[in-house]
């Protein structure tokens, strides 16, 4: 269900406060999970970083990512940026933040898609042919609000579906509109991801290098931050929350 990501969305004190997450089951990272490096799908620029970058950095950079959008309408009526230069812009932020979590440039697959316009059947083909049975496809959650996150989840599930793939799924937006205990998330299939020190340190330190994103682009309104800091605090946490099947 789309939804609209407006004002200041819900304050991190109340996610940070609320005791759910301390009864999730631990996220296992065995030698099954690396046995297949998983497949990250990110529908933009950042959200593998955002949603999973503790998780990339603990499996030491040994996964494969895959961004479907190049980001190019994260400001829409810039003043300083036109679309394609944005889109270059990050494409580099890109290479440049999964570098500090260890994964190499040649693990990175562009697909190109238009931002605000995910060609689901087009995702659903490219994704079957990079997955095998048992792979993780780890991507945004189906139900995390933005449409591209959606399309792009959905069209994961799919590929798992025909492969016999494992899905797994993460929030980015859904802190934002969501609350604690919320009805319309899937709390019960929750799973934590305890980050390491270096872990955390790693994935805000590549947060950072999403410059386009966390500073404003120049002084006009059109061209502020997309990520400003009571958004970013949400990405701080010791912890990474995953949803499995």
């Amino acid at each position: 269900m789309v939804r609209p990501i407006v004002d200041a969305g819900t304050d991190e004190s109340s996610w940070r406060a609320w005791p759910a997450p301390a009864g999730w089951p631990v996220l296992a990272l065995d030698d099954r999970v690396r046995a297949v490096p998983p497949l990250v799908v990110a529908p933009h620029p950042d959200d593998e970083v955002l949603g999973v970058g503790g998780l990339i950095a603990m499996l030491a950079g040994d996964v494969e990512i895959a961004v479907v959008t190049d980001g190019e309408a994260s400001h829409p009526e810039s003043t300083v940026h036109s679309r394609a230069a944005l889109a270059a812009i990050r494409r580099a932020e890109t290479v440049t933040a999964c570098g500090l979590l260890g994964v190499a440039p040649t693990a990175i697959d562009h697909l190109g898609h238009p931002d605000g316009g995910v060609d689901e059947p087009a995702l659903v083909e490219a994704l079957t042919g990079r997955l095998v049975p048992g792979r993780w496809c780890v991507t945004t959650w189906r139900g995390d609000g933005h449409p591209d996150h959606e399309a792009v989840g959905r069209a994961a599930a799919t590929a798992c579906r025909r492969t016999g793939a494992t899905l797994v799924e993460f929030p980015v937006w859904t802190w934002h509109w969501a609350r604690p205990d919320h009805p319309d998330v899937p709390w019960h299939r929750a799973r934590r991801v305890d980050l390491t020190g270096a872990a955390r340190s790693a994935k805000l330190t590549a947060i950072d290098a999403f410059r386009s994103q966390v500073l404003p682009l120049g002084p006009a309104p059109a061209d502020a931050a997309i990520l400003p800091p009571n958004v970013l605090a949400r990405f701080a946490r010791p912890y990474e929350t995953v949803f499995l099947p």
